[in-house]
């Protein structure tokens, strides 16, 4: 399972996946290449994507909002309980389960 930012889903929006492609997602395209095959699951996790062109990676690597920092610790505990159900559970029914949220 890999747990990765996406700047496509609105903050705190959480998916989980059985493989796809990178979307333009560096570490994404990485493991990929490395493992030689995009069939591997990944949790997204939504950090948004409200930044000025050219400014992305200022964006991903820049400090949370205020307002961020209040919901952050609710979505860090959704992703930790989607991670021990996906260890547990398997991916199908952890995907059933949170995917609807």
């Amino acid at each position: 399972l890999v747990v990765v930012d996406d700047i496509a889903l609105p903050f705190g929006t959480l998916r989980l996946r059985p493989g796809g492609g990178d979307g333009g997602h560096n570490g994404l395209a990485n493991i990929s290449q490395v493992l030689g095959t995009k069939q591997y699951a990944r949790l997204r996790f939504g950090i948004g994507g409200d930044y000025p062109r050219g400014r992305q990676v200022s964006y991903v690597l820049g400090p949370w909002t205020e307002d961020e920092e209040k919901i952050l610790p609710e979505k860090l505990a959704v992703a930790a309980d989607i991670i021990k159900s996906f260890a547990l559970a398997g991916l199908e029914k952890t995907m059933n389960l949170y995917n609807k949220k």
